[in-house]
């Protein structure tokens, strides 16, 4: 049973949301009713007592089961297939717009059917995914400091009308004032020392825009400039404190979550990828793989580990929790070293097995050099 729904509760809250991003982790079966279905089935809810849980619809139909006509559960694994083939198609040249008829033809569905699957498994629409896709391509180009007009072409955007009509809500601004990287932006923003190091955090009026650690406080704010460089940054310790305190307080084991405001901006795609995150429970860790498969999307291992690395905002969105599928710790923007004690320090505190010792003493060593 997939792990990221690793408790009966966990199972019970996604059937009661209809949660489309449960299905493929887990069936539910009715004993009343004799039926098993996918747990966002839109049938009526079932009592709880009277609900069995089955990792596979296998399982569901060996114990007795029969599969709900409404929700077609016994289906399941193709539709990811198709799925899977259909993202692939998309991801493989961003550039080239494929209409719903294309792609559907790629990979031998119907129009109305191929939307239905990618809506339930994604969460968006094919046409929503490819704009993600332009959108991210997009934003990285301007960021790189590429002028408006090249970046939109290397993106897919065919003309300037598609450019500004399609992605300011994106970006949370005009292309060209994205590039002005915050023009008219008022940034507040304070360091303090922790046990890892330096952390700077920045807040917008909508809420928290960068959680960063560091060796040195002083290129951490080099760092913000550079990345707001047109904004007005304000060094403001007492507006930024209570932010801090939570980040101290977790670091020292004295609270398990955040209640941070954000605002960061991301793609439909990252957004999903990160909510996933948040819902890795304090102490434990998932691989980039399984993160893919929770989300329905087995064949986006690599889009997983882009949207993780993409994190501006440490510990509030937990990127440090999820390993190479060999358990190996990979890549973390703000160190290795920091990944490692983190985990560390959660694992033991959520009192489960700790990192191997010899990667734990290996990766301390190195934060200890740094230091």
């Amino acid at each position: 049973m997939d792990t990221a729904y690793h408790t009966d509760t966990d199972r019970w809250d996604a059937v009661v949301a209809r949660d489309p991003r449960a299905d493929g982790a887990f069936f539910y079966a009715v004993a009343t009713t004799g039926v098993f279905c996918r747990p966002s089935c839109a049938s009526r809810l079932p009592r709880r007592e009277n609900v069995a849980f089955f990792g596979s619809a296998g399982e569901a139909a060996a114990a007795g089961f029969r599969p709900c006509k409404r929700c077609r559960p016994e289906g399941l694994p193709r539709d990811m297939a198709i799925v899977e083939r259909a993202c692939a198609a998309l991801d493989a040249d961003p550039q080239t717009r494929l209409t719903l008829a294309q792609l559907s033809e790629a990979v031998h569905v119907s129009p109305f059917h191929l939307q239905r699957l990618f809506k339930r498994v994604i969460g968006v629409s094919p046409r929503e995914y490819q704009a993600a896709r332009r959108g991210a391509a997009l934003r990285d180009a301007l960021q790189r400091g590429d002028g408006v007009t090249r970046a939109a072409l290397d993106a897919g955007f065919n003309s300037p009308s598609r450019l500004y009509g399609s992605v300011a809500g994106e970006l949370g601004m005009a292309p060209s004032a994205y590039r002005k990287r915050g023009e008219g932006l008022r940034v507040y923003y304070a360091s303090a020392p922790t046990a890892l190091g330096h952390v700077l955090v920045a807040a917008t009026e909508k809420g928290i825009c960068r959680i960063a650690f560091g060796d040195d406080a002083g290129a951490l704010g080099e760092a913000l400039q550079h990345a707001f460089a047109k904004a007005e940054l304000i060094e403001d310790r007492t507006r930024i404190a209570p932010f801090i305190e939570q980040v101290d307080a977790y670091l020292r084991g004295a609270r398990e979550t955040f209640d941070l405001p954000l605002d960061v901006s991301a793609t439909a795609f990252r957004q999903r990828v990160w909510d996933a995150l948040r819902r890795i429970p304090y102490g434990e860790t998932r691989s980039y793989t399984e993160v893919a498969e929770a989300l329905g999307v087995p064949g986006s291992v690599r889009a997983v580990a882009s949207a993780c690395a993409s994190n501006e905002v440490a510990l509030a969105i937990p990127c440090h929790r999820v390993l190479q599928k060999g358990g190996a710790l990979a890549g973390y923007r703000w160190g290795l070293a920091r990944k490692a004690a983190l985990l560390d320090a959660e694992a033991r505190r959520a009192a489960v097995a700790p990192l191997p010792a010899g990667a734990t003493a290996l990766v301390r060593a190195d934060l200890d050099d740094a230091a």
